[in-house]
């Protein structure tokens, strides 16, 4: 990980520092701040006294914020506290279905929609007295419908103006399906951020007999989409590099989308090789175990996958099935959006905690710093790769 102290960050802040986690993000946001306390206490800092840095060292950043609701189900976004002039960071998780609010009795989930209309309700409560509105926003809402196939809506697009009007001045996301919808707000800030480093640090921290050269792992696309992941993490790490293309039947449409026929491979061949699967969201798995069978027929020795997200909108089952078979050996997937109980007790399953990193990219963006270097992590994977070489090799000669 790029340590806070290897940065510069004498610029002087945008403002004092506040962050308002949403329901549904209140655990993420608790960690990230206490990573903020904890280097900013630290700190020795020659103008931290200075009236520009007034607010700079804090017990906390959090605001608190309440979003009740009348029990006809709508709701209001309530600030508890001033935040005038404060450079603001409000982080929701739109895909937490775990919250429910009632409406006429009845109990209902909170879907994406609802996050999203909180978002805006907290927005409103700011009324424009904040210095600057960041929105940490981990899964882009909409990011699914980002472009236009026939008369359909580009809800992604809509979304981002949205925010843009209300005031918001950054979007910081991970791993957008299309980073193309930054064009729909090209004056404003729009950050994609991939967690490629956390997957490599955790599957090295969690397998310990790992070949990381191009004669043992490749690194797999699934399908098109996902191409551009596979290429860096092979350059990176020096592996050979496959990909699966989707052939659909484009007479129907099931449950939103053209259905996939088949999965066709192109690549060098993978026998007797460990492979990392690489997405950006495994939602019901069907793609993911589709594409490790396949490979599993081409006679790969391991299979991970490693998707930014993980929906699992269809329930654990086929993947307790898949690693039963020995089809899969791990899935990692990061923190970033709601985890259930069910998915962290699995025994294939490998967490990536990105409440450090999310830590980091809030503190330099409030020194308006470059965080050019958080998002560019190759030098940290190839530090990460060579340590474990290391103590792989000293494990040998004892």
């Amino acid at each position: 990980m790029l340590h806070r102290k290897e940065r510069i960050l004498d610029n002087i802040p945008a403002g004092s520092l506040g962050i308002i986690p949403l329901d549904g993000c209140k655990e993420m946001g608790k960690r990230v701040d206490e990573y903020l306390v904890s280097w900013r206490t630290e700190e020795d800092h020659e103008f931290k006294n200075s009236i520009v840095f007034n607010g700079y060292e804090k017990d906390t950043y959090l605001i608190d914020a309440k979003i009740p609701r009348f029990g006809s189900g709508e709701a209001k976004g309530i600030i508890e506290e001033s935040v005038r002039g404060k450079d603001l960071y409000l982080m929701v998780d739109v895909c937490n279905y775990s919250l429910t609010y009632s409406l006429t009795g009845n109990i209902n989930h909170m879907s994406p929609d609802d996050h999203f209309q909180n978002l805006k309700r907290i927005i409103a409560a700011v009324g424009g007295k904040a210095r600057r509105v960041n929105v940490i926003m981990p899964f882009l809402y909409e990011s699914r419908q980002h472009k236009r196939s026939g008369r359909e809506s580009l809800d992604c697009a809509i979304a981002l103006q949205e925010l843009v009007r209300m005031g918001v001045d950054n979007i910081i996301t991970f791993d957008a399906h299309d980073p193309r919808v930054q064009n729909a707000i090209p004056l404003n800030g729009f950050e994609t951020i991939r967690p490629t480093y956390q997957f490599i640090k955790s599957l090295l921290s969690c397998v310990k007999d790992l070949q990381i050269d191009s004669s043992h792992m490749m690194a797999i696309s699934p399908d098109e989409g996902a191409t551009e992941r596979a290429i860096y993490l092979a350059s990176v790490l020096g592996l050979d590099m496959g990909m699966f293309y989707k052939r659909r039947d484009y007479t129907q449409i099931v449950g939103g989308r053209n259905p996939i026929i088949a999965h066709e491979f192109l690549g060098s061949s993978v026998e007797g090789k460990d492979v990392i699967i690489l997405d950006d969201m495994i939602s019901s798995g069907d793609s993911i175990l589709d594409v490790a069978r396949q490979l599993k027929t081409r006679k790969a020795k391991r299979i991970f996958a490693a998707a930014t997200f993980g929906l699992f909108t269809n329930g654990m089952d086929k993947f307790d099935e898949a690693y039963k078979e020995g089809i899969i050996d791990g899935i990692l997937t990061t923190n970033l959006i709601y985890q259930p109980p069910e998915l962290l007790s699995r025994p294939y399953y490998i967490n990536c905690d990105m409440s450090k990193y999310i830590a980091l990219v809030i503190d330099t963006l409030n020194h308006d710093s470059s965080i050019n270097d958080i998002l560019n992590p190759s030098e940290r994977i190839q530090h990460v790769v060579e340590e474990y070489k290391n103590d792989m090799s000293k494990e040998r000669k004892e």
